[in-house]
């Protein structure tokens, strides 16, 4: 009788320099031996929460630019310890990687979760001063983005929208929209009980219609718009509140204050995506993502893989998944009075609302199942990866 083949494992290399999602680096260690190269901030961990996986982590605290150095001498040492590497985003480090990459023959892909520039476009239209000299970083991240365009091999995106933001770079190379991390659909699930009893069981107001914020808090998020909105429905008598949870949820709670609703905001700090996020999204009568830029969006995704109702700024990403009509509500963006409107609507349309929300879990099933999407990425990785590389 033939000996059983034993199964392939190829040796994964991801490279980041600002925080990634657990659930990013859970995914990627089921493919195999995963290393993960990460730069170091001081008072910031390098992913978003504890793991429940094994692997390798070697960390250095440095700037970006003398981070991107040791990527690339870590990469040229360690050539035959790797056999794919992943890079974050297109910036300094990914940058490295693709040098490295070209010098070693290594198959090195770009992972682009956001538009940065666009993301560093809301930032300094909130400078008040110093914007000229500001403009600098712009520059630069421009230059980056060409730079790995020209060197770099491939891209794996997670939206249409990035897929144009890249091209825009002048890129012509292979990208491929995967939407990792996506969505456990078996975890971010509709809840079998009633609201009443979840809301008792994370301590929130069992009375009231509830809104649910999760994004982190930075001017691309604008919780700024989402806040005028309330405060427009609260002073008209409405019965609400706004839960929050994030690493920024202090200031969150000071811009409530800011905007004198803080007596109907809950602001929390980030609870894990798998163990506790579900159950607040089960809790909640809608998710409101209000971002002036999106790569993607997964908290929308979230909330309509448990059957809650979504409304989100017609922008970037969001438009791809937030259907008018079908999924959702969209509004323009920075316009807080269209989103009170969608608030009301969704508010006075429960069965609508609850239609919206199931076709939603329906077409987060069909395109964002994190199982079909991890392995579209293990085809990738192994059909890169030459037949002698994999151990």
């Amino acid at each position: 009788m033939a000996a059983k083949k034993r199964a392939k494992v190829v040796r994964v290399c991801f490279v980041i320099e600002a925080m990634t999602d657990v659930r990013l680096v859970e995914g990627l260690a089921e493919l195999g031996h995963l290393t993960l190269l990460a730069r170091q901030i001081e008072g910031q961990g390098e992913i978003s929460q504890p793991t429940a996986v094994d692997f390798e982590a070697i960390r250095a605290s440095l700037s970006r630019i003398r981070f991107s150095f040791f990527v690339l001498s870590h990469l040229l040492r360690r050539k035959s310890r790797s056999d794919f590497v992943l890079a974050q985003g297109y910036g300094l480090a990914a940058a490295a990687a693709n040098v490295a990459g070209r010098m070693t023959g290594t198959p090195t892909v770009m992972l682009v979760c956001s538009p940065t520039e666009k993301y560093y476009r809301c930032r300094l239209a909130t400078m008040a001063d110093g914007r000229a000299f500001a403009t600098a970083p712009l520059i630069a991240l421009k230059l980056l983005a060409r730079f790995n365009a020209l060197v770099g091999r491939q891209y794996l995106v997670l939206s249409q929208h990035l897929s144009e933001v890249v091209s825009s770079h002048g890129t012509h190379r292979p990208i491929i929209v995967l939407p990792l991390y996506g969505v456990d659909t078996m975890v971010f699930s509709p809840a079998r009980e009633g609201k009443s009893s979840i809301r008792a069981e994370l301590h929130l107001p069992t009375n009231g219609f509830l809104i649910f914020f999760s994004s982190r808090i930075a001017p691309e998020k604008d919780s700024d718009t989402l806040l005028e909105a309330v405060r427009t429905l609260l002073d008209e008598g409405r019965d609400l509140w706004l839960v929050h949870c994030s690493g920024g949820f202090r200031e969150f709670q000071h811009a409530a204050s800011g905007a004198g609703v803080s007596h109907r905001v809950i602001a929390r700090e980030a609870v894990h995506p798998h163990h506790e996020l579900p159950r607040y999204y089960q809790a909640s009568d809608v998710c409101v993502q209000s971002s002036k830029e999106e790569g993607l969006g997964f908290s929308p995704l979230e909330a309509l893989a448990c059957e809650i109702p979504v409304i989100a700024a017609a922008t970037g990403g969001l438009i791809e998944t937030i259907l008018p009509g079908k999924t959702g509500w969209t509004y323009p963006v920075g316009d807080a009075t269209q989103l009170a409107r969608c608030l009301i609507a969704v508010f006075e349309n429960p069965a609508e609302a609850k239609r919206r929300a199931a076709a939603g879990r329906l077409l987060v099933r069909e395109r964002f199942e994190r199982t079909m999407v991890f392995e579209q990425l293990r085809s990738l990785v192994e059909t890169s990866v030459p037949r002698s590389a994999a151990v």
